[in-house]
């Protein structure tokens, strides 16, 4: 199987200040890609630019719940490298356990605005890039989450969310073919972030249990997201899951 050479590609990767989106921004720059690094907080964008070779990183900060703050994004993107083959749509918003009857509806529309609205605008955005620029197409890659398919206890708006982005990949999957444009989701278990620090600590399970669950290096994920996005646009990898192999989620634990 042959890949695409990333001379000259160009990538979007939300989220990109830390965790997930860092560690991939650092494989896509390590294989050769021109990579965008899009997010909330500018220092840390910077200090991810400031590792990557010269020329071949842009911070851009960006509110990816801001339509006008999105179309910005893809146009500092264009306007900087002519192009964008490849969106990481990986920015996402959780919250600390709550109870479903307690949740605060401000939470919830603020988990819903990030995890499904703010991934919508950047996919409405990467498709009117790519259809139109030359040669057309490109990839997109949305990060689902293990929470795409099964739930943790009293975290209903995250789980509803990022079920939703299943959704939005297969619909903008389907919708892109006629562009060339392929689209699938990264569903990641236990990668060792900030974010999911607390796993290793214990966490609440679906017994009502307290556990210590397996963790696994992000920087997995990160050449997890790099296969994917090397292949030929001819094929796609629709949906793809990497793990902890020992944390609790294949069959009851």
């Amino acid at each position: 199987m042959t890949g695409q050479s990333p001379q000259g590609k160009v990538a979007i990767i939300t989220g990109a200040g830390s965790g997930i989106g860092k560690a991939t921004a650092l494989a896509l720059l390590a294989a050769g890609w021109r990579v965008v690094l899009a997010g909330r907080r500018k220092q840390a964008l910077d200090d991810v630019a400031a590792g990557a070779p010269a020329g071949q990183a842009l911070a851009v900060p960006t509110d990816v719940t801001d339509p006008a703050s999105v179309a910005a994004l893809f146009a500092a993107t264009v306007d900087a490298w002519g192009r964008v083959d490849l969106l990481f749509n990986n920015a996402g918003l959780g919250l600390g356990a709550s109870s479903l009857e307690d949740l605060a509806i401000e939470d919830w529309k603020r988990v819903v605005d990030t995890n499904l609205s703010g991934m919508f605008y950047c996919i409405q955005q990467a498709f009117r890039v790519m259809k139109a620029q030359s040669p057309m197409g490109g990839r997109i890659i949305n990060n689902g989450s293990i929470s795409a398919h099964a739930p943790r206890p009293n975290s209903i708006a995250y789980t509803s969310t990022k079920h939703a982005v299943t959704g939005l990949t297969k619909a903008a999957s389907l919708d892109g073919r006629k562009y060339d444009i392929a689209v699938g989701q990264i569903d990641i278990g236990n990668a060792v972030t900030e974010l999911a620090a607390r796993m290793s600590t214990g966490v609440p399970q679906a017994n009502g249990q307290i556990a210590v669950e397996a963790m696994m290096d992000v920087n997995i994920v990160g050449q997890s997201v790099l296969y994917m996005a090397s292949l030929p646009l001819e094929a796609n990898v629709l949906f793809h899951t990497v793990m902890a192999t020992k944390m609790p989620f294949v069959g009851r634990g």
